[in-house]
């Protein structure tokens, strides 16, 4: 068995420059995964750094997504070598992973999901199911190459390094987290505040400029348009979570007046 089962149609679509529209799942469960997977959606991003995602739901999750056309991208709650390593075991092709901050990190993070001689990733695919428990014959040889690794700035510190950041080889993307961001500029809360929508437009320009993937989560309809507009390659438009808190509020308070209040500005 060979083939298609490894071909990483996201990150190839990102190397053909093409916009990538997401849909952010923090909800945690592979029932409304595999809803949200048939919506239409380029990808969907397994959220484990804010959802109470763990291992075994991500490979629920990673299991009931896989027959639809969107592709799962996973985010670990930290780039813990070990925690990636099981991750692309269990069949995560895709992984963005928060609060990178210097080019050290990133070449770190770059080595911990390849195998030797290019990185340290533990050899396990005969017991993995990224392998099929072993019927992938080439994935060894192949499995490096289909890796798409995007990194999560979302620091003061995390921008200063963005040029190294961004030219770190072996890096595909990197995710520009606005709300961190926002914070770390002193402006919790606001992620549009002129400063926070300043510097994601340069830092935006800066990952294009060294052949990247620029990516961002934008809830906030014209947001994400001006964000596609001016380079952004893989954008999430919507959280599956504030999707139904919006539209069970909204539907209760057409029949209870005493119904809770629409929730206010998303922090995204």
């Amino acid at each position: 068995m060979t083939g298609a089962i490894l071909a990483n149609s996201f990150k190839a679509a990102l190397k053909r420059g093409e916009k990538q529209i997401g849909l952010w799942l923090a909800m945690a469960d592979s029932y409304s995964a595999e809803i949200c997977a048939g919506s239409g959606f380029d990808w969907l991003l397994l959220d484990g750094e804010h959802s109470p995602l763990d291992l075994r739901t991500m490979l629920a999750q990673l299991q009931s997504v896989a027959p639809y056309p969107a592709h799962a991208v996973v985010r670990p709650p930290t780039g813990d070598p070990v925690l990636i390593k099981q991750m692309l075991d269990i069949g995560a092709q895709s992984l963005l992973i928060p609060m990178v901050e210097t080019p050290q990190q990133a070449d770190m993070l770059v080595r911990a999901t390849r195998y030797p001689p290019h990185g340290f990733r533990g050899v396990g695919a005969g017991i993995a199911r990224a392998a099929r428990w072993g019927r992938v014959g080439d994935y060894l040889d192949r499995a490096n190459d289909e890796v798409c690794l995007l990194l999560q700035v979302e620091t003061r510190a995390g921008l200063d390094n963005l040029e190294a950041i961004a030219a770190t080889e072996g890096v595909d993307g990197v995710f520009l987290g606005a709300a961190d961001l926002s914070a770390s500029l002193g402006h919790i809360g606001q992620p549009q505040h002129p400063e926070v929508v300043a510097a994601m437009e340069r830092a935006i320009a800066t990952i294009l400029a060294h052949g990247k993937a620029p990516g961002l989560l934008a809830t906030d309809e014209s947001v994400a348009a001006s964000s596609l507009a001016q380079g952004a390659r893989f954008v999430a438009v919507g959280v599956d979570a504030l999707l139904l808190v919006k539209a069970t509020q909204d539907l209760a308070r057409r029949f209870k007046a005493d119904a809770p209040a629409s929730s206010g500005p998303s922090p995204y």
